[in-house]
């Protein structure tokens, strides 16, 4: 059950869009257990994001949340990743994103909890 938000200072198309729930969608599998097939992604662009009191250039946000948690290497591997997908789709340095990680053990689906 992971989900992942991103609020981005960057114009999102359509297509960036596509391009990044895909990437997102491999990379989660970093994580042991976790796949696309229960991945939510929530994506927002055209925020207004100050990184140390500068918006000069764009950032980006992150929240990862994961039924259950992860451990600390398959999350140092995931913002490696997300890093080099959010360098590649949207030309954002890896020193202006944040990532937060949450590991939680109820969840709600389908009318009931986990």
């Amino acid at each position: 059950m992971p989900y992942i938000e991103m609020k981005t200072t960057a114009r999102l198309t359509d297509e960036t869009c596509e391009h990044l729930k895909t990437a997102f969608g491999e990379a989660i599998a970093l994580f042991p257990g976790k796949s696309e097939r229960w991945l939510m992604v929530d994506l927002k662009g055209d925020e207004q994001i100050w990184l140390g009191g500068d918006n000069a250039e764009d950032s980006a946000i992150l929240s990862v949340d994961l039924y259950g948690g992860a451990d600390a290497d398959a999350a140092n591997k995931m913002t490696a990743a997300i890093c080099e997908i959010l360098s590649r789709e949207l030309a954002i340095r890896p020193d202006r994103v944040y990532i937060k990680y949450s590991g939680f053990s109820l969840w709600g689906w389908n009318g009931a909890n986990f």
